[in-house]
C-alpha cells in the first residue's frame, strides 16, 4: 500500500497509529461533552454509549477492509471514490476537511480560554501560540507529529486509567473518606424516557469521531496492512471501554440531577470524592486533550487535502511534499484557517465556539454513510471476482446494510430534535454547496468525475497520504 519510493514510508510505528487513534476521540467530548449526554438521558445513557461504541466498530471494520485490500493506497476518501465515484469523493473529502477544520477552530478557543488566566497574555495571542505550535509539530517531520501526538495520548489515556482507578477504589473504601453507595435506583433509570436516550445518541456519535484518523496515519507506517487490522480490531474496542466505564462510575457516584451540562463530570466525580487538586489537574488534562485533537486535526487535514489535490479537487501546489516529507503548503493552509476562527473569536469567544461545535455535527456521520456504501459495493464486486478480503466485515451484507441504515438513522433523528437540527439543516447547506461546486465545475471543464483512475501529472508525488 505505502510506497517504496515515499520518503514519509515507515516514519510511523504501529504504536504511534494505535495511540493516535484512541487519542483523536478521547477529548473535550468524553471530559466535558459527557455531561450533556448524562444529564439529557439519565444513567440509560449507557446504552446509547454501546449503540454508538458499537457504530464505530461497525464502521472501522468497514474502513479497515476498503483500506487492506484497495489497489491505491490513500484514506477512506479514496474508497468512496473507487465504490462511488468521483461526486461522491468530492463531496465527502470536502466536508470531511471542513469538519477537521471547524473541529481545529473550536480546539483552539477552548485551549487558549484553559489557560488565559494561567500566563496572563491576551486571547487571540495565545490562540497564535497554540497554532503554531502545533503547525510547528506537523511540519517537522511525520515522525516529529506521531511522537508529540504519541505522548499527548499517552497522558490523556493515563488521566482516564487514573481517574478508573481512584473511582474503584473509593467504592470499595480504599481512599475514600466515606463510603460510596450507588446513586443509582431503578426509578431514575430512565428519568426522561427511552425517546431522551434515542435522542442522545448524534452526540454521543460526534464526541467519537476521529478513530478513522487510523486508517490514514497507518499509511506512513512500513507496514500499512498491519497497522489498519489492527486498528480495526482493537481501538474500536478500547474506546467503547473507556467511554462506558468512565462513564458508568460516574453514574455510579454522581446523582445524575448533580450533573450538569458544560461542566466536567469527571471533576464533580472527582470532588464528590473529595480527591485533593482534582480542579487543577483535570483542567490540565482537558488543555492536553484539546491540544492533541488540535494537533491531529492540521495532520488529518493536511493529508487528506493533500490528496484530494493529486486527483484533481484542489489546487496541485496542495500536494507537493517539503523536504521534510509533509505536505507544508496544506498544513499552512490549515493553520491559516484556524489563525482566521482565532481572529474571529476576538468578537464574541463564547458565541463562535458554540456556533462552530454545533455547526458540522452531521458531516461525519454523512462521510461515514458514504463510506458504508461504498464497501457494500466493493465487496460485492470482490464476490463476482470470486476473491475473499482480508479483514472482511463480518456476515456480510447484512451487518453492511444495518450500519449504513444506522447512520442514516441518526441523520433522521437529528432532523427532528431540537437541539440538533441547526447541526443537521448547516451540515446539509454546506454539502449541497459541495455537492453544486462539484457538479458546476465538471459541467463547465467538461471533466468526467475522478473515480481514481486518473492521477495529474504535474504532481510528482504517487497517489497517497503522504
Amino acid at each position: 500500500m505505502a510506497d517504496e519510493n515515499d520518503n514519509t514510508a515507515g516514519q510511523l510505528r504501529e504504536r504511534h497509529v494505535s495511540m493516535i487513534a484512541i487519542g483523536g476521540v478521547i477529548g473535550a467530548g468524553l471530559f466535558v461533552g459527557s455531561s450533556a449526554a448524562i444529564s439529557r438521558a439519565g444513567p440509560a445513557v449507557l446504552l446509547a454509549y454501546v449503540f454508538a461504541g458499537v457504530q464505530t466498530m461497525m464502521i472501522m471494520r468497514m474502513l479497515g477492509e476498503m483500506v487492506l485490500n484497495s489497489p491505491k493506497s490513500g484514506s477512506f476518501i479514496i474508497q468512496i471514490r473507487r465504490g462511488l465515484g468521483g461526486h461522491a469523493a468530492f463531496v465527502a473529502g470536502w466536508a470531511y476537511w471542513i469538519l477537521w477544520a471547524i473541529i481545529a477552530g473550536t480546539e483552539v478557543i477552548a485551549g487558549a480560554g484553559l489557560i488565559e488566566n494561567w500566563i496572563g497574555l491576551p486571547r487571540v495571542a495565545i490562540e497564535g501560540i497554540l497554532i503554531a505550535i502545533m503547525t510547528a509539530s506537523n511540519l517537522f517531520s511525520v515522525r516529529g507529529y506521531g511522537e508529540f501526538e504519541y505522548w499527548l495520548s499517552f497522558m490523556k489515556i493515563s488521566a482516564v486509567c487514573i481517574f478508573i482507578t481512584v473511582c474503584i477504589l473509593s467504592i470499595f473504601g480504599f481512599i475514600s473518606t466515606a463510603p460510596i453507595q450507588s446513586a443509582v435506583t431503578m426509578r431514575n433509570v430512565l428519568p426522561h424516557g427511552v425517546l431522551a436516550v434515542i435522542t442522545i445518541i448524534p452526540t454521543i456519535m460526534m464526541s467519537l469521531t476521529g478513530s478513522e484518523i487510523a486508517t490514514v496515519a497507518a499509511l506512513e507506517t512500513r507496514n500499512p496492512s498491519a497497522s489498519v487490522a489492527r486498528a480495526a480490531n482493537s481501538v474500536p474496542i478500547k474506546i467503547l471501554l473507556f467511554y462506558v466505564i468512565s462513564v458508568a462510575l460516574i453514574l455510579y457516584i454522581l446523582p445524575v440531577n448533580d450533573v450538569h451540562s458544560g461542566f466536567s463530570p469527571f471533576l464533580a466525580a472527582l470532588n464528590q470524592l473529595h480527591i485533593p487538586y482534582a480542579t487543577t489537574a483535570m483542567a490540565f488534562v482537558m488543555f492536553i486533550a484539546v491540544m492533541s485533537c488540535l494537533n491531529s486535526a492540521i495532520y488529518v487535514t493536511s493529508r487528506v487535502m493533500m490528496e484530494m489535490a493529486t486527483f484533481g479537487d484542489a489546487p496541485v501546489f496542495l500536494a507537493r511534499r517539503g523536504s521534510t516529507g509533509v505536505p507544508t503548503a496544506a498544513i499552512i493552509m490549515a493553520a491559516g484557517v484556524e489563525a482566521i476562527v482565532a481572529l474571529f473569536s476576538t468578537l464574541s469567544p463564547g458565541g463562535i465556539f458554540t456556533f462552530l461545535l454545533s455547526a458540522s455535527g452531521a458531516l461525519i456521520l454523512f462521510d461515514y454513510f458514504l463510506a458504508a456504501l461504498a464497501q457494500i459495493r466493493l465487496r460485492k464486486k470482490m464476490i463476482c471476482q470470486n476473491q475473499t478480503p482480508d479483514c472482511a466485515m463480518w456476515l456480510f451484507p447484512t451487518l453492511s446494510y444495518l450500519t449504513a441504515g444506522s447512520f442514516l438513522l441518526v441523520l433522521v433523528i437529528m432532523m427532528f430534535e431540537a437541539q440538533t437540527r441547526f447541526e443537521i439543516e448547516f451540515s446539509s447547506f454546506i454539502i449541497i454547496v459541495i455537492t453544486s461546486i462539484s457538479l458546476l465545475r465538471n459541467r463547465c471543464s467538461g471533466m468526467k468525475p475522478n473515480d481514481g483512475s486518473i492521477i495529474r501529472q504535474d504532481v510528482h508525488e504517487k497517489p497517497g497520504i503522504g
